[in-house]
This record gives C-alpha cells, structure tokens and sequence, in this order.
C-alpha cells in the first residue's frame, strides 16, 4: 500500500447532476451520521471506541486496548485493530448520508499495540467517483508509532441513506 495522502480529497456528489452541499451542511450531515452511526453500532460500544473527529469523508476515531483484547502473545489481536480501522472507515464514508458498505479491505499489521496503549484510527477518502470509493486508514498509538496501515474500497448503495432525514435539510442526499 502506498503512503497516505496528506489532504482529503474534495468531497463529490453521489449523482453527478446532484449540487454538492455548503460546507457547513455537510459538516452537519457527517455529525447527523455519526450520531445515528454511534447510537446503534453495538461492536463500537463494546469495544470502548469514540469517534474524535467526523467531516465529509473521513473520521478519526480511537479505542483504549484492554486486557480482554490481548491474544496469547499478550499483545492486541490483530482482528481487533482491523475493528477499529474498518469502524473509522464506515463513518467516513457513509458521513455524507449515503448508505455505504465495504466491498473490500487490506490492511498491514505493523507493529504490536499492548495493553493500555490508545489507539487512534484516522481515515480519510482517497478517491470517490460515481457510487466506488477509495478510503486509507493510518491505526497509531498514543506516541504516534503506526501499528498499521489499512485500505477499504466502499460502494454506495444506490436511493438509500443513512439516516431519513437531516437536521433543517430534509431528505438525505444520497442518488
């Protein structure tokens, strides 16, 4: 996988005929999403994790490893920090409200990430075009160590949302 881009991609509309949303309309879809993403995501609950950070396109979140994420080298399980990646990709890419699923992921574990240790998911939209869309995802540690790198390819389900309808907007925005 290659290096992460340094900036976010400028957001796109799912139809192209469809006018791309202010700025500030679109920040407040992406935190509209992620509250209703947050409120029925029982895997986020459980493992502890929060979102720090939503815009149109990426998201950062981050998750505290505990002991009961530890496998039998007494370092986090690998399936776990995929958790947290694939978690901070589904809130940037469905933060514009349209309903949008993975239709794959890779990802490169790194380095360990132990017991206590925060990690932070940041994910962001390399590439976007029509309903296929290109997200990388950088998992450090609270020292800034990259315990891994992850790539999600997503695909925006065509007329469906994430939520019905967006604060002072009406109906979601998706094609």
């Amino acid at each position: 996988m290659s290096e992460l881009a340094s900036a976010p991609q400028k957001p796109q509309a799912a139809d192209s005929a469809a006018p791309l949303p202010s700025d500030a309309q679109a920040q407040q879809t992406a935190e509209a999403v992620r509250d209703a993403m947050t409120a029925r995501d029982k895997v986020f609950q459980a493992m502890g994790m929060q979102v720090i950070q939503v815009a149109p396109g990426s998201a950062t979140l981050t998750m505290t490893v505990r002991a009961d994420m530890l496998n039998g080298h007494a370092i986090c399980h690998g399936g776990l920090i995929t958790t947290l990646a694939d978690t901070a990709f589904a809130y940037a890419c469905n933060s514009r409200n349209a309903l949008t699923v993975a239709s794959s992921i890779t990802i490169d574990l790194l380095q360990p990430a132990h017991e206590g240790d925060r990690l932070s998911a940041h994910c962001r939209q390399q590439h976007g075009g029509g309903r296929m869309g290109i997200y990388d995802c950088e998992v450090t540690d609270q020292n800034g160590r990259r315990i891994a790198l992850f790539r999600g390819h997503s695909y925006a389900m065509k007329g469906r949302t994430v939520i019905d309808a967006l604060p002072s907007q009406g109906a979601g925005m998706a094609d």
